[in-house]
């Protein structure tokens, strides 16, 4: 069996489900992760922020229900709506950091949506991921170059394809899948405990 993190680098409440993921992982060292993007802002939803008039809304309700940050820098970035959040670009940031470290995928994961959400930096910005390399003390120049490179752009699309293929429609989506079988343990939001809950499930079936 392994866990199956569907998410988007972009999305306030995959970010918000940090903590959970965190936990769970810490929980069942025993359980590989493999963490695919989801791709929530691409094709005609690549469009400035201000489009999607709920986020602010959204994000305070986020922060209330699961305590995640949401820092002033991150509020700056976005405050004159121009700003474009473009979910294969973070794709190809997730694909460049996991390539690096596959061990490590989802606390890379959850450092990637820090630096948009807390420290404000763009997910399209080679400088952003050589910041994230850097701290996660891994060869930030592999890091940039394979996020610039083809791999990494064909690497998001297989990701968009494997989330489609696993039925997922929205972001974060936490599956326990074991051979042919796929059990949904998370979808949105959940705490730590009722995932484990629905992990002791799928484990008896």
């Amino acid at each position: 069996m392994k866990l199956v993190y569907v998410f988007d680098a972009y999305c306030g409440w995959s970010h918000g489900f940090s903590g959970t993921l965190s936990e769970v992982v810490s929980r069942h060292p025993e359980l590989p992760v493999e963490v695919v993007s989801g791709g929530l802002f691409t094709g005609h939803r690549r469009v400035p922020i201000r489009e999607f008039g709920y986020v602010q809304g959204a994000n305070a309700k986020i922060a209330e229900l699961t305590g995640a940050e949401f820092g002033e820098a991150y509020g700056r970035l976005i405050a004159d709506g121009t700003f474009v959040m473009d979910s294969e670009a973070a794709a190809r940031g997730v694909a460049a950091l996991r390539g690096a470290a596959p061990a490590r995928s989802a606390e890379l994961a959850t450092a990637l949506q820090r630096a948009f959400y807390v420290d404000g930096l763009s997910l399209s910005d080679p400088a952003t991921y050589r910041k994230v390399a850097e701290e996660a003390g891994l060869h930030a120049d592999a890091v940039v170059s394979a996020f610039e490179g083809s791999e990494a752009r064909i690497a998001a699309g297989a990701d968009f394809h494997r989330a489609a293929s696993l039925g997922v429609t929205g972001f974060p989506t936490l599956l326990a899948v074991a051979g042919g079988r796929v059990t949904p343990l998370a979808h949105g939001h959940a705490t730590a405990d009722e995932v484990d809950r629905r992990l002791a499930s799928a484990r008896t079936h």
